[in-house]
């Protein structure tokens, strides 16, 4: 799946979430979206640090490739929500960083 792929099914995805979250009167901005993401961030910390042996997780890499998931949906959703290009920008990004590393060798 490309990015334009994943980005198409998020979307799908967060409108799902927001027909349930209709539901109960509740509608997520960008900022709870950046709030649900941050509480993901802090999930995945904890897998990593489970999986470097510093705590005790079950199934680790199951639920750690799941929190990766869920971090890369968000991060797609709030691109799109604050209509950034990710393919574009990820792209300009490491071309930056190319650079920039290449000249310090």
């Amino acid at each position: 799946m490309n990015l334009m792929n994943l980005t198409n099914r998020a979307i799908e995805i967060r409108q799902l979430y927001d027909k349930v979250n209709a539901t109960r009167g509740v509608t997520w901005n960008d900022q709870d979206l950046m709030s649900g993401f941050v509480g993901d961030v802090g999930d995945l910390s904890k897998l990593i640090m489970a999986k470097n042996g510093l705590r005790e997780i079950e199934n680790v890499d199951d639920k750690l490739a799941h929190e990766l998931a869920d971090c890369l949906w968000s991060i797609l959703v709030i691109a799109d929500k604050c209509d950034i290009n990710l393919d574009i920008e990820f792209s300009k990004t490491m071309d930056d960083l190319e650079l920039r590393l290449s000249k310090k060798k």
